[in-house]
Formats: structure tokens, C-alpha cells, sequence
């Protein structure tokens, strides 16, 4: 019995829709993470991009439990002397709600050039409207 390879010709990438309105952040990214990878088909190759196409809509109304919105802290540094720059969940989901979950996905994603490849199947959008109606997304409940 031989072990099944994935080759990139052999991968039908689907569109799919979701949510996040009420959703939990790390919760929503984990499962999200997983369609993007293709973890969710029996297919799945670790080093072969196999996943599908994510949509997510409502990015800003997604909800974190605990302390998070003061506690949690981005950190961006400009490579200048003195350049680190902070900012807190609350101020983030208040000026880029989409980048929330981009980053957050791209955290659990693998590193290097795959898990950028993997990246950029993801859009995010902070409200509910999208411009992907032409690719005939099914929406995905987690």
C-alpha cells in the first residue's frame, strides 16, 4: 500500500463565506486556518498548498473573552532606534478591524514561503459586503 501525495495539479480549491459576526477570535482563526492549510479534505499533504479560498465578513464585530481588548498588544517596529510602536486590540479592531484576524490567522499558519502562499488566500472584510459574489462562496459554519 503506497502512501497518497497531493500534487498542485491535482487540488480543487473551493470559495467559502464566513462569519465572524459573534464569533470567538482564536476560535474562529484555528478553524479557519485549518480550511486555508487543507487540513479539512482527505487530500491533505503537509508540504503542497491544498487548501481553499476564505472569505470572512463582519470582521468587526468578532468578540474576544476576558481582558483581551486592553491586555493584548501589537507590536511594530520601524527598524529605526526608538521605532517600536504598541497598540492594543481596542484600538486595532477600532482602525483595522480585518487586520485582527489576518494576523491572527497568519500566526497558525506555517512559516516561510507555504504558509505566504497559504496567506494570501484569505480576505477579510470589516463589514458584510464582498467583491467575490462571481466565485459563488458557500458559506462555512463552525
Amino acid at each position: 500500500m503506497k502512501t497518497y501525495m497531493a500534487a498542485t495539479a491535482d487540488v480543487e480549491r473551493k470559495w467559502y463565506v464566513v462569519d465572524a459576526e459573534g464569533q470567538t477570535l482564536g476560535r474562529l482563526s484555528s478553524e479557519i486556518a485549518k480550511v486555508l492549510r487543507g487540513k479539512n479534505k482527505p487530500i491533505f499533504t503537509p508540504h503542497i498548498d491544498t487548501g481553499d479560498y476564505v472569505i470572512v465578513i463582519n470582521a468587526e464585530k468578532i468578540k474576544t473573552t476576558g481582558k483581551k481588548l486592553d491586555q493584548k498588544i501589537y507590536y511594530n517596529h520601524s527598524d529605526y532606534p526608538g521605532g517600536m510602536r504598541e497598540v492594543t486590540l481596542r484600538e486595532m479592531m477600532a482602525k483595522k478591524p480585518a487586520d485582527v484576524i489576518s494576523l491572527a490567522v497568519k500566526g497558525m499558519l506555517p512559516k516561510g514561503p507555504l504558509g505566504k502562499s497559504m496567506l494570501t488566500k484569505l480576505h477579510v472584510y470589516a463589514g458584510a459586503e464582498h467583491p467575490h459574489a462571481a466565485q459563488k462562496p458557500e458559506e462555512l459554519k463552525f
